[in-house]
């Protein structure tokens, strides 16, 4: 259902380490309120995801497609990342625009949602995932090349009709198959993950705004909320793509060794 791009866009370590992919030295320290709510929207990721493996499985009753908790839990989490990613790449870019990092951070989303969508048809051919999160983030990355630098009026407009175009706009002429990923369409493609461009890069648009915002308050970002938990929390936002290209496969997994020694009871 979810996945995860923000973090790369907030590559802010204070020396070059291995979990900073090889980039350069970072230029800024990494701001631990940031990190912490990517990865409290990653635990809401995996709790969705294994609610949706024990409906597959036959071990719960979840309705994730008709129940609106479910409707709504997918949509809060979905857009808490994407807000992420706009927040996170104003908090990237303030000190000037990087042209290696941001081609290497977007190379490796644009190779971890191609890798998904091989994999998701040879495990579900009629629901894989064409455009999911990680094919949205990596086009809204790139568009985010231009938007980002218009005023914040202006950017707060494209996020409002962002929003209101899939309900004001759904031609027939968007239903070929090349175009759907829009999210224009007058149908809704099977998949397991859709993430369509409209309305979902309104959030991301949105999240522009708000870093501006959040920049010019420093002492909120760095805001830490001590403890064993938060630690774990911030170490899962720091590394949310490689936990989101993992836990889904462990999950399932497991459930599935459960299921085949024990049996659907």
């Amino acid at each position: 259902m979810l996945g995860i791009g923000a973090d790369l866009w907030h590559e802010n370590t204070m020396t070059a380490t291995a979990t900073d992919l090889g980039l350069n030295a970072a230029r800024t320290a990494r701001f631990p309120a940031v990190d912490l709510a990517r990865g409290i929207a990653i635990v809401g990721m995996a709790v969705y995801h294994f609610s949706w493996d024990l409906a597959y499985f036959g071990l719960a009753a979840f309705d994730l497609l008709g129940d609106p908790f479910w409707l709504a839990f997918r949509a809060v989490v979905l857009s808490a990342f994407l807000l992420l990613v706009g927040v996170s790449h104003v908090l990237a870019q303030r000190r000037g625009f990087a042209t290696r990092p941001f081609l290497r951070r977007l190379g490796l989303i644009a190779a971890s949602a191609a890798a998904i969508t091989a994999a998701s048809y040879v495990a579900f051919p009629q629901t894989f995932i064409f455009f999911g999160v990680l094919h949205c983030i990596a086009l809204s990355s790139l568009l985010l090349l231009g938007v980002a630098r218009l005023p914040s009026i202006a950017i707060a407009v494209i996020a409002v009709a962002c929003f209101a175009a899939p309900e004001m706009i759904d031609a027939p002429f968007f239903d070929n198959a090349w175009l759907v990923w829009l999210g224009l369409a007058t149908w809704t493609p099977a998949s397991n993950d859709f993430v369509p461009l409209l309305p979902w890069f309104g959030m991301v648009a949105a999240g522009v705004v708000l870093g501006r915002v959040l920049a010019a308050k420093q002492a909120v970002l760095r805001w830490q909320w001590q403890g064993a938990s938060s630690n774990a929390l911030q170490w899962a936002g720091r590394h949310s793509l490689i936990v989101y290209l993992l836990h889904q496969p462990v999950l399932f997994g497991s459930l599935y060794a459960v299921v085949a020694f024990a049996g659907p009871t």
